[in-house]
């Protein structure tokens, strides 16, 4: 006489008893409350320190060298006199050009390319996400050669000031840029970036799975009949 064994499945899973926010599948993707958003870039792992600290960095290191700080000065001289060669050029215009052209490079050089140019493998990335500013003297503050780029466009900026005769417009011009350039370099704004318009992290929920005791496996729970439902699960199918 062969043995049958009933095969007693789990009941199934009642999804009215659960909360509205587990009992919902999906959840519409939204938008962040705000336009702007500041994030902040750069890991401070133990791991990212020692990839930084293995080798100099010498796209920032260079700033602390024998005339980078005296090249500022030989590069609004030279750019100077290369605009006052141009025909019917005026001293107004001329301190105006220099301020705002120097001032464009220096943002676009310090506060807008990130990472290194050449041999960034020996830092394993750590300075991918960091703009120049931020690498220089491993990002520490107020050092000689932050105060000395921080002071360079200020001086420029008062001399075409003064070489323009206080002219309202391009002075709103000139002071619009310098404000532009200083604000990344302020401590505030260390490893910080502004993201606008920028969406938020999705909000979907995976779909609820039913759970089954023992091993975990979506797997049907066989039971073991007493002797005498044995005898006549045996009589019921002969």
């Amino acid at each position: 006489m062969s043995r049958q064994t009933t095969i007693k499945l789990p009941p199934a899973l009642d999804l009215s008893s659960l909360s509205p926010s587990v009992a919902s599948p999906l959840k519409s993707r939204g938008r962040s409350a705000s336009i702007v958003k500041v994030e902040e870039v750069g890991d401070r792992s133990v791991e990212e320190i020692l990839d930084r600290s293995a080798y100099v960095n010498i796209n920032a290191n260079w700033v602390n060298a024998k005339g980078a700080w005296l090249i500022h000065i030989v590069l609004i001289v030279f750019g100077k006199i290369i605009i006052d060669t141009m025909p019917g050029m005026t001293q107004q215009i001329s301190w105006t050009m220099v301020n705002l052209l120097y001032l464009a490079l220096s943002y676009l050089m310090f506060h807008w390319v990130t990472g290194i140019p050449f041999e960034n493998d020996l830092h394993g990335g750590a300075y991918d996400d960091l703009t120049l500013w931020e690498q220089i003297d491993e990002g520490a503050q107020y050092t000689p050669a932050k105060k000395w780029l921080f002071t360079v466009p200020i001086g420029l900026f008062l001399a075409s000031t003064h070489y323009t005769n206080y002219n309202p417009w391009l002075f709103a011009m000139n002071v619009t840029a310098l404000v532009l350039v200083l604000i990344p370099k302020l401590p505030q704004l260390h490893r910080q970036r502004l993201r606008f318009l920028a969406e938020s992290a999705s909000e979907i929920t995976t779909p609820l799975t039913p759970s089954f005791s023992g091993s975990g496996r979506s797997t049907p729970i066989f039971e073991k009949l007493t002797p005498d439902e044995t005898v006549a699960a045996d009589t019921h199918f002969r």
